[in-house]
């Protein structure tokens, strides 16, 4: 029974520590974090060692819910091309979301600005899995230089995603332009 219990403290405060931070920053506080999620500081405590440690684990649980929102699944396979501008398509479907804030990874980097921070770690795995993801598509679509062009793919998912989360920019369809302008560039298929 005690398991399920604690199992059931720390999704609350998982979940809780999920919304909290991708809605209001890293800076939040643990009283506000634990009267969000229902369960005492002692509770947290006896489950993370740090709040540090509770945003890292936020992070990364939902991990592989945002790869698999972006990269396409077996049914949506196509070719390289393809696969890149779905993710970009993604990133414009989602961004037009109300309560769409950018990138919850990017966000944690930036707020942080600690590159040893747990939760920096794993936002930082979550944006190398992209750009790896990216370069792939790249080789695969015979880019003349995949590596480039990966990294100006990223800069263009992650300014967008920070626009786009701070209210400045409307992306339909301004992402899928670019990426397609640069897609053509670099000779990818």
């Amino acid at each position: 029974m005690a398991t399920t219990d604690k199992a059931s403290t720390r999704d609350r405060l998982l979940d809780a520590a999920a919304e909290l931070f991708y809605r209001e920053g890293v800076s939040l506080g643990v009283e506000t974090l634990c009267r969000s999620a229902g369960v005492s500081k002692r509770s947290m405590y006896q489950l993370f060692a740090s709040k540090d440690e509770v945003l890292a684990a936020s992070l990364a649980r939902r991990l592989p819910a945002y790869e698999e929102r972006l990269a396409p699944g077996p049914h949506e396979a196509g070719g390289p091309r393809a696969r890149i501008l779905h993710v970009f398509e993604r990133l414009e479907k989602a961004s037009a979301e109300p309560a769409y804030r950018g990138c919850p990874y990017l966000a944690a980097l930036v707020e942080l600005k600690d590159p040893e921070h747990p939760a920096s770690v794993v936002a930082r795995g979550a944006k190398e899995w992209l750009l790896g993801f990216f370069r792939t598509q790249a080789e695969e679509g015979g880019a003349r230089d995949a590596e480039l062009l990966a990294r100006q793919l990223m800069l263009v998912f992650d300014g967008a995603s920070a626009r786009a989360g701070a209210g400045i920019e409307t992306l339909d369809g301004l992402t899928t332009a670019t990426v397609t302008a640069l897609l053509d560039a670099s000779g990818t298929r």
